[in-house]
């Protein structure tokens, strides 16, 4: 039986070097000039610091820039509300969302049950797992699933026949 994987994933080797891109820029502009702005990743989170809140801001948009180019899908970040560091800078958090919820995947569920596809759809740790009998009604699931509107990036792979 054809069967793929629906998953949420973010190459953080791409993120990491949109993050050293940051890096390179912020160290060359002239509005960045003098100021303690900086970006990293430690695991699963992104730390943004900046001087004030115009800096943040300009900060975070060249985060959503730099993943854009790289291809990670910024929906996959998850702002904080930044917080008061040393000096008087701001603090922001950015947590990457990896692998799909499980209220998120009740709700895909629920979604292609009811538009009475001819699939099985299994919840695999942080992921889905769909069966069918054919190719055509897993293609229609995937659009079934590219219609939702679910604020989560998501990936189909490995496909077995």
């Amino acid at each position: 039986m054809p069967s793929f994987d629906v998953v949420s994933k973010v190459d953080l080797s791409e993120l990491d070097n949109a993050i050293n891109g940051i890096g390179r820029e912020v160290k060359q502009r002239y509005d960045f000039k003098g100021t303690a702005c900086e970006i990293e990743r430690s695991g699963e989170k992104v730390t943004i610091l900046a001087d004030n809140e115009v800096l943040l801001r300009q900060m975070q948009e060249l985060l959503a820039t730099y993943c854009v180019k790289r291809g990670v899908t910024h929906e996959s970040l998850e702002y904080k509300t930044p917080e008061a560091a040393a000096k008087g800078a701001l603090r922001q958090e950015v947590t990457i969302r990896q692998g799909i919820e499980q209220a998120i995947s009740k709700k895909i569920i629920q979604a292609v049950k009811g538009s009475k596809l001819k699939v099985q759809l299994a919840i695999q740790g942080d992921e889905l797992r769909v069966t069918g009998k054919n190719r055509d009604d897993l293609q229609a699931a995937i659009d079934q699933m590219k219609e939702m509107k679910l604020g989560l990036p998501l990936q189909y792979v490995n496909f077995r026949d």
